[in-house]
């Protein structure tokens, strides 16, 4: 007797053999291809790696560089030169250094472990059972006073951190009226006109650019 096949089945196996005659082209493909390529000889290897690292170096060392200093010197030219701050033609500091001020007619910044050497700059890494940096504490607190706020007793991260707190800019407002024989609430309003909010409100603390305010001082005489 006999018996019909199934039409499922053939379709089925249509479909294999249409999908290993593809198979079968794309490997003969590949063959001819690999065939009448250029053999991987140790030579082509290194004249394949020489390009690869100088394609590679013209475009991070070269153009990636030229595109991103250009873009920032367009669209921010003061942070791209340094934020740096004038005096006529005179360069008297930048914006995002400290700089020391002992002199009492200034407002004084924050404590550095490096004596706000940019080459040296960094943390004293003193941890706060170190003897010397509570010792180091105790005498910027006899200098300053027992209300001195926590920022004018410890140095920065960084040590050339250019701002401190609206209150240690309020504290040292009695010395400096008293050195320039001003009126503290001149200097008052001063110190809170140059107070610089959180960084787009939420990053960061409310905070004093000590260069910027002493800059503001000097010239209100």
């Amino acid at each position: 007797m006999k018996t019909q096949s199934s039409p499922l089945f053939e379709s089925n196996s249509v479909e294999m053999a249409t999908f290993e005659a593809e198979m079968q082209r794309i490997h003969q493909t590949a063959v001819r291809q690999l065939s009448t390529s250029e053999p991987s000889t140790p030579m082509n290897i290194i004249l394949q790696s020489i390009r690869f690292v100088i394609v590679l170096t013209l475009l991070t060392g070269v153009i990636y560089p030229l595109v991103v200093t250009t873009v920032a010197r367009v669209a921010f030219p003061n942070q791209a030169n340094g934020s740096l701050i004038k005096v006529g033609d005179k360069i008297v500091g930048s914006a995002l250094l400290a700089q020391k001020f002992e002199n009492p007619s200034y407002f004084w910044p924050r404590p550095s472990g490096g004596d706000y050497a940019t080459v040296a700059s960094g943390a004293s890494n003193k941890g706060p059972t170190s003897a010397d940096l509570a010792k180091a504490i105790e005498e910027r607190r006899k200098l300053l006073g027992n209300s001195a706020p926590t920022d004018l007793l410890t140095a920065s991260g960084s040590g050339l951190d250019p701002h401190i707190s609206p209150e240690a800019a309020r504290f040292q407002i009695a010395r400096v009226a008293a050195a320039r024989k001003l009126p503290g609430e001149k200097l008052s309003a001063l110190v809170e006109k140059n107070i610089e909010p959180a960084q787009f409100g939420i990053f960061g603390e409310p905070r004093v650019n000590v260069l910027i305010l002493n800059r503001a001082l000097d010239q209100l005489q």
